[in-house]
């Protein structure tokens, strides 16, 4: 079941929320960077914003970590398609156990994984990877109201019952010992084209194949259900891009 999970989204251009467009966006509000910074992207997935960010920065070194190889090999292959892989390094480990040392680099960038280890504690355990100064750009699920609707609450309830309000998240980085220098909200755009349009294609594939397999089944309905959730509640909650500063 744990294996589908990585299965279904083997191939799609993101697992996540997020568009070239928000990762150049976020990128643009970091000042004072060094003349080749280091960036670690934590759970890259295949790597769509890790290209974007090579390319973008073109003095820059990214390490790029994800606990699925399969993922790390797509982003190999895009990496070297894009012209960047030379700057690119792909490292298999999970981020609960990074096996970097501190203070390692100026840029942490972590968009929508940070919710697999939760934001608090993704935000305590990364904070000493960081240079003096240094960066940490995630997205994070957040409330943009403070009535849900009921099923959108009972939906984020049963997924990932942390979430937050926008200045609720805030005051958790702030508190976590970081700078908020920006957010800003991603677009619906940033849903739909490469993640949930995509995932739609794959779940059609995948539904007769899975048939008789419990655990893949419940996890297709459940990835359906999520989808009709956003369809009807978008307006209720989505995710920001918080660019935040290592105080201290």
């Amino acid at each position: 079941m744990d294996n589908f999970i990585f299965t279904m989204f083997e191939g799609l251009p993101r697992q996540g929320p997020g568009s070239n467009a928000c990762t150049r966006k976020a990128f643009l509000m970091l000042s004072a960077l060094p003349a080749r910074p280091e960036f670690l992207d934590i759970g890259c997935g295949t790597g769509m914003q890790t290209v974007e960010l090579a390319r973008t920065c073109p003095d820059c070194r990214i390490t790029a970590v994800d606990v699925h190889q399969p993922y790390l090999d797509d982003l190999t292959r895009s990496a070297a398609s894009a012209g960047v892989g030379e700057r690119i390094t792909t490292v298999r480990a999970s981020m609960d156990d990074l096996p970097f040392e501190g203070e390692t680099f100026d840029v942490l960038w972590a968009e929508g994984s940070i919710f697999v280890i939760g934001f608090a504690e993704g935000l305590a355990s990364w904070r000493r990877l960081l240079s003096p100064g240094g960066y940490l750009c995630l997205t994070e699920a957040v409330w943009f109201t403070e009535n849900p609707s009921p099923e959108a609450a009972a939906f984020w309830n049963e997924c990932y019952p942390a979430i937050k309000t926008v200045p609720e998240t805030r005051a958790i980085a702030e508190d976590a010992g970081y700078e908020v220098v920006a957010t800003f909200p991603l677009p619906a755009s940033a849903w739909w084209d490469d993640y949930y349009t995509p995932l739609i294609k794959r779940l059609e594939e995948l539904r007769p194949t899975v048939a008789g397999n419990l655990g893949a089944e419940a996890l297709v309905e459940f990835a359906e259900r999520e989808i009709a959730i956003y369809r009807e509640h978008a307006a209720e909650y989505g995710y920001e891009f918080f660019v935040l500063r290592k105080k201290g």
